[in-house]
């Protein structure tokens, strides 16, 4: 009884609605992310997109998200139905799951309560995000194994190597940014960044490799090839329907959203902006500014994603797999030295 008397439910309800407005938000942000990509593919093709549904075609997603709930679902009579089954669960718990450790704003007061915008701010955050982001492949090689079909397996088997291939690049550039910042706690790059200058100041070709990364990743164009229509008639989903289909689909703008906070969170300074300390503003109104520039900067990022891939055409895989090994690779080695050797020479410098 004391047991349970001395428990704070108070912070376990805190965190369990902080959790429903992340995923809530993630969702909604993923659903209008399929209308905000269709328009900005008009806009680039010089036509209007959609139109009809609600004014300026804002009802078309929840219109699109209706089609895919009621269609019949089919499981082919060939496929192993548990995996098939777990391969989109997979996809969309993985990228629902890497919100976790981003902070989505400083603090906000309540009285004498303080509640802080992190779900978990723990002190491997970015630990946390590469693992998860690694098991994320798994949804992508099940789904496609289960399938029973060799368009299917051809296009897990891109996707997971090209997975692998782009997170070796992608953890060197994070450690020449850890070099520098001195802790894994994305809450303290944060906050280092908001005492100083945005990582991507001191860390200008990290930011480039993890940006090409970040594509890969999330397996938008140029680098599509698990998705490439033309070649596998639809890749990894092609057995796919109804609402297992929608996961697939809303995993890979999930996925988007999250990589575009991460980006603005590790190198834009995330809910920092300049002058936030020296406008003599309320905490609270100092918070509220610090949530609103970093999903300003996050859906910046959300539209580069969208017009580079109504821009560019789709890697062959032959240069994607060059691109990683021989390219980005050997670029993030060379920029980990000198990082390296930048930092020692200040400390001795200085001493």
């Amino acid at each position: 009884m004391d047991l349970m008397t001395s428990f704070d439910w108070s912070f376990v309800i805190e965190k369990l609605l902080l959790i429903s407005a992340v995923l809530g938000l993630s969702l909604l942000i993923a659903m209008y992310s399929t209308w905000g990509e269709r328009k900005v593919a008009a806009w680039i093709q010089d036509r209007r997109g959609p139109n009809r549904a609600g004014i300026f075609g804002l009802l078309q997603p929840l219109a699109d998200g209706g089609k895919l709930f009621f269609k019949e679902e089919i499981i082919p009579s060939t496929a192993n139905q548990f995996l098939f089954v777990l391969g989109p669960s997979m996809a969309m718990l993985t990228a629902c799951l890497t919100s976790a450790v981003i902070p989505w704003g400083d603090v906000l007061y309540f009285g004498d309560r303080a509640v802080t915008l992190q779900i978990a701010d723990v002190n491997i955050g970015v630990l946390w995000i590469m693992a998860v982001v690694g098991m994320g492949v798994y949804g992508i090689m099940i789904g496609g194994w289960a399938s029973n079909n060799k368009f299917s397996l051809l296009a897990a088997c891109r996707g997971a190597s090209q997975v692998i291939s782009y997170e070796l690049p992608m953890g060197l550039a994070l450690i020449a940014l850890f070099m520098i910042s001195g802790s894994l706690s994305l809450k303290d790059i944060v906050e280092q960044q908001r005492s100083g200058v945005w990582f991507v100041v001191l860390q200008p070709i990290g930011f480039l490799i993890f940006l090409i990364c970040a594509f890969a990743e999330c397996n938008r164009t140029p680098f599509d090839l698990p998705e490439a229509e033309n070649e596998l008639n639809g890749g990894y989903h092609l057995e796919y329907s109804s609402m297992k289909l929608g996961f697939y689909l809303f995993a890979e703008y999930i996925n988007m959203f999250i990589s575009s906070a991460l980006m603005a969170t590790l190198y834009f300074g995330g809910y920092s902006f300049p002058y936030m300390d020296s406008l003599g503003l309320s905490p609270n109104l100092v918070t509220i500014l610090g949530i609103c520039a970093l999903f300003l900067k996050t859906f910046a990022f959300i539209f580069f994603f969208m017009w580079v891939r109504w821009t560019l055409p789709r890697f062959r895989y032959d240069q994607l797999m060059k691109l990683g090994w021989k390219v980005l690779i050997p670029l993030a080695l060379l920029n980990m030295l000198i990082t390296g050797a930048v930092i020692l020479y200040r400390q001795n410098g200085f001493n």
